[in-house]
């Protein structure tokens, strides 16, 4: 477990993380959102012992992880501007992982590179972007490491490769201690993979929930009612987050279970109801307004 208390970052007049506090559980696929600047890539450093927070701690596994060599073993840190030496081909970089990380599985590595259609002999400087991207995840993959830190990762991939690469940390979560931290500016990437989300905006956490109870306790629903006094009984019963009106179609986004929900409207004898899946981006921008901010202004 990765408990960060109060972690505050500055770099001269800007203040990069203010006050952060987040607890990332074992085996869950930790998504860290926000918009270009928000933090997210000062807050991944610190909690890979690159940086050291002005303030606050961050114990993985319940010890210190800044200048901790026990603790950096448990992770590997994806950047987004990676750097590879001149010259290095894969293997290097497996030579030089192994000097790092002593659960290194070089036959892992090797078979990943072959089902990734990614040569092992080629220079890196030679592959594309998507490429990079695809060699460092399967690096760290291969490193053996409890922690996998990933920033912008899946910047780059094309949809399949996108795929692939998550398929690949679920089969890992299923098969030993891994967890993932992704970090990424975009809710649409994360939505299929993260079981907790956690939403940074200027530097704070805005909101940090598991992303199946979000879906759990926020429906919405289209029906039809006979009449307009029976639409205002069911705003003033529901927990109404957001309400839409197309023609005849009522569109009900409210805070509760589904059962709870259908009940309310089914009193009501509707020509017609249907319980509509919500999108990641759908149930932020309820949680966001709740809180009195606008996703546009977090993301845009």
């Amino acid at each position: 477990m990765i408990e960060i208390r109060e972690c505050s970052k500055t770099f001269g007049d800007i203040c990069a993380v203010k006050k952060v506090s987040l607890d990332i559980g074992d085996r869950e696929v930790f998504g860290l959102v926000g918009s270009n600047g928000a933090g997210k890539s000062t807050l991944l450093r610190m909690a890979a012992g690159i940086m050291q927070p002005d303030t606050g701690e961050i114990l993985v596994d319940g010890i210190q992880v800044y200048e901790n060599e026990e603790a950096k073993e448990k992770i590997f840190y994806i950047s987004d501007n990676s750097y590879f030496p001149a010259n290095y081909t894969p293997r290097d970089m497996v030579r030089l992982y192994r000097n790092y990380y002593s659960l290194f599985d070089v036959q892992r590595f090797s078979k990943l590179m072959e089902l990734f259609h990614l040569d092992e002999k080629r220079k890196i400087n030679t592959f594309s972007k998507g490429m990079k991207k695809q060699l460092l995840a399967i690096l760290g993959v291969s490193a053996g490491t409890k922690y996998l830190f990933c920033d912008e990762t899946f910047d780059g991939l094309d949809p399949v490769m996108r795929q692939a690469v998550k398929s690949l940390f679920a089969s890992e979560i299923m098969n030993r201690e891994f967890t993932p931290v992704i970090a990424s500016h975009n809710l649409r990437e994360l939505e299929d993979i993260c079981d907790h989300i956690g939403l940074l905006h200027k530097g704070g956490i805005l909101l940090s929930r598991d992303l199946e109870d979000m879906k759990f306790h926020i429906h919405k629903v289209q029906c039809v009612l006979s009449d307009k006094k029976k639409e205002k009984e069911l705003e003033k019963e529901l927990e109404v987050l957001k309400i839409q009106r197309q023609g005849s179609l009522l569109l009900i986004t409210a805070r509760g279970t589904r059962l709870e929900i259908l009940e309310r409207i089914q009193s009501k004898n509707p020509l017609f109801c249907e319980v509509i899946p919500l999108t990641l981006e759908e149930i932020f921008i309820c949680e966001t307004e709740v809180a009195g901010y606008e996703i546009k202004n977090i993301f845009f």
